[in-house]
Formats: C-alpha cells, sequence, structure tokens
C-alpha cells in the first residue's frame, strides 16, 4: 500500500481538486480516444486505480461510494476520461472478488498495479489445454484500455457451453489493441479508451480464469470475502456494474450544470432589453430545475453506496446473504439516477446559447457523453425492471 495513511475524504478531495487539470486535456483527450499519458499519471500517484484493489495486494480496499465519488469528480472534468478510470479502476474489485488467490497473486503482482478493462460478453473462445487454456477472439468496447496492464474478457468453452462464460485475464502485452476509437468515431465518451482488443492464440494458466456468472448466486458469497475478510468482495457485482456507467453521466450533468452557470452569467438576451440571462426567469427555472434533477441523482447513488456496504457487511458479519433481489432493486435505482442525470444535461443544451451546440463546446461534449449512455444495453429500464418484478415472485428472469 503506497500511502497506508490515506483516507477516503483525502483521495475524494484529490479527485476534485484534479478537476480543472482534467477539464483543460478535454480536446486533446477526445481526439487521442483516452486522457492523456500525464492525467493517468497523476490519477495513478493519487491512488484512483488502487481504490477497490484488496489490501494484500497493495490496495486501500476503500467502500463503494468513495469509488463513485472520486469518478463523479473525474466526470465534472471530463465524463469520457471518468468513464475509461471507472471500468479499469473496478476490474480490481473482480480480480479480489472472484478469482483464486493464486490467480490474484499472479494477476496483481509484487507491486499492485493493475490498470484492467473488462468486457464482460462471451466474445472469445477458450480450448483447454494441460495447465489451461488457449484464447482467440475480438472484444469490442474495451473501456478503459488506454492505460491498461492486463485485460479481462468473457469466452465460451467448446462443448461446455451450457456451463456458462468463462472470464479470463492476461497481461496487456498478450493482447492487440485496435486503434478504433476516439476522435469522432462514435457520438460520446470519445475520451474514454474504449477501443477493441483482439487476442491471438494466448495461453491463458487456469488460475488466470474463473467462472462468468457474477450475478445470479443466490446465497453464496464469493470467494473474495473470506480470502481477504473483507465484505467489500461479497460478490454482488448488478448494481456496481451498473453504477460504473451511470456515475459518469451523473458527473457529466454536474459539468453542464456549471457550464451553463457560465454561460447565463457571460452572455445576455438576445432582445431589447438586453440584460444578463441569470436575471431572467426563464433561465434561472432551467438552473433550478436541472439541479434539483442533478441533486436528486446523486442522492440516489450515495443511497445505493451506502446500502451496498450495509449488506456487504451483515453478509460478512451474520450470514444472512445480501440477496440478488436487493442488488437489482439498486440497479433499476441507478437508472433512475441516470434519467434524472440525462434530463438534467438535455435541458440545459436545449437552453443554453445556439453556440453550445457547436464542435467543441464543452456543452456539446457533456450532452453527446450523456447520450451515449442512452444506447447502453443497462439503460433499458423497461426491460430491467420486469426482470426485477419476475425475480421478487420468484420467476425465471433474464438478468445479465
Amino acid at each position: 500500500m503506497p500511502e497506508p495513511g490515506l483516507t477516503p475524504e483525502a483521495i475524494v478531495a484529490r479527485a476534485r481538486a484534479l478537476i480543472p487539470a482534467i477539464r483543460e486535456q478535454q480536446d486533446e483527450a477526445e481526439k487521442l480516444g483516452r486522457h492523456t499519458a500525464e492525467l493517468d499519471k497523476k490519477f495513478t500517484e493519487a491512488g484512483f486505480y488502487r481504490i477497490l484493489q484488496p489490501k494484500r495486494f497493495g490496495g486501500y480496499a476503500f467502500d463503494m461510494l468513495t469509488h463513485w465519488k472520486v469518478i463523479m469528480a473525474v466526470a465534472e472534468g471530463d465524463p469520457g476520461t471518468a468513464w475509461g478510470l471507472c471500468l479499469s479502476t473496478q476490474q480490481a474489485l473482480a480480480l479480489g472478488t472472484w478469482f483464486s488467490e493464486a490467480g490474484q497473486i499472479d494477476l496483481f503482482g509484487p507491486d499492485g498495479d493493475f490498470k484492467c478493462p473488462n468486457r464482460a460478453v462471451a466474445m472469445g473462445i477458450a480450448e483447454p489445454v494441460d495447465g489451461g487454456y488457449v484464447v482467440n477472439g475480438t472484444w469490442d468496447y474495451c473501456s478503459g484500455v488506454g492505460y491498461a496492464t492486463h485485460f479481462m474478457g468473457g469466452t465460451l468453452v467448446p462443448g461446455r457451453e451450457s456451463e456458462g462464460m468463462l472470464t479470463i485475464c492476461t497481461p496487456i502485452e498478450n493482447v492487440t489493441v485496435l486503434p478504433d476509437w476516439g476522435d469522432g468515431s462514435i457520438l460520446g465518451m470519445n475520451s474514454s479508451g474504449s477501443n477493441s482488443v483482439r487476442v491471438e492464440n494466448v495461453f491463458v494458466p487456469g488460475h488466470c480464469t474463473c467462472p462468468g456468472d457474477w450475478t445470479h448466486n443466490a446465497t453464496t458469497a464469493a470467494p473474495g470475502m473470506a480470502l481477504h475478510d473483507e465484505p467489500l468482495y461479497c460478490g454482488r457485482m448488478y448494481a456496481p456494474f451498473h453504477a460504473s456507467i451511470v456515475v459518469p453521466v451523473i458527473g457529466a450533468a454536474r459539468a453542464a450544470l456549471a457550464e451553463y452557470e457560465n454561460i447565463i452569467e457571460t452572455k445576455k438576451t438576445s432582445f431589447a432589453p438586453q440584460v444578463p440571462r441569470y436575471t431572467v426567469e426563464e433561465y434561472q427555472r432551467h438552473y433550478g430545475q436541472a439541479l434539483a434533477l442533478i441533486d436528486s441523482a446523486e442522492a440516489v447513488i450515495c443511497q445505493c453506496g451506502e446500502r451496498y456496504m450495509e449488506l456487504a457487511e451483515r453478509w460478512h458479519r451474520t450470514g444472512e446473504p445480501f440477496l440478488r433481489e436487493d442488488d437489482a432493486r439498486m440497479f433499476t435505482m441507478i437508472q433512475v439516477a441516470a434519467r434524472m442525470a440525462v434530463q438534467a444535461t438535455s435541458e440545459l443544451f436545449a437552453s443554453a446559447a445556439t453556440s453550445a451546440a457547436k464542435r467543441g463546446s464543452r456543452m456539446q461534449r457533456y450532452y453527446r457523453d450523456a447520450s451515449t449512455y442512452l444506447g447502453h444495453l443497462s439503460a433499458r429500464h423497461d426491460v430491467i425492471a420486469a426482470d426485477v418484478a419476475r425475480i421478487h415472485f420468484g420467476l425465471p428472469d433474464n438478468l445479465f
């Protein structure tokens, strides 16, 4: 652990202090397709990659809400940067939760340097061989791969498809990162480092794999909770997975609000009498409505973060399970938070000056970044809501 005395409050403060520097690199990051190397060095030195990492392997094992607060602050600087950072820092939690002790020793390594995207869809094939598997595949949307030390992805084992997905993890030098991200290649989140990754005939030891079903287990905690004696590694991954892509959207809304405030303070109304826009009720109303939506979205995230740790700690302390239904219900709460954040950003964009729609405008970037979330499978609140009801009534569900 680089800084044994580091506290959750201090690491969140570090993230907030970096907002101006993150904002300054927005244009460059969007063109590159990932945040700058200079900024990643600052993230590393600040300890962001170790927030959810087990203490045994040089991490801080802070709570879920601390991680989300750091990412929300980074997103106020640049939502795409936060998206990539969140999805590459969260996999330390997955590794510490689901992989064997031998796998964690190997993958975290002697210095605990672990930055890893995870494409949790079976886009590869893992052929069994002595001691492990030979893996081939191409995975798209590997968010956070820009500065990765490792890659994690879903595979299927021929002849064992009915057993479900196998998750593999391998050092980044074993994969090819394809140049298919950034510079306008997608509507938004261009700076998230979401390139595709190709793996060709790579041997992955068996201990560097684990079963890929991380959400359906009903009453048994993941192996990481006992291994690390920490509730954080209990294995409930459904709500944290969705939060990892929603928290940057809430940060985008907060950034859009700051930009809107700048616009209405510096621009006057178009027609006489020309007065500062912030003095006009129309703009005051848009600001106030967006502020309420964003504050509410953040309150939902805070509630879910606190509830998650309460249930995990109870499971760890008493053995009473943190149920799949609890996890799924938090997922839907986080979906509501996302809808509020997107609504706020859309309202601010629509009521800002027409110059806000120009390429290179910060308001346009925040609007594009927030809107990109809507195309994600996890944003389908109509589908997820029905599945949560099915879980409650003991019916088969289709959740991930």
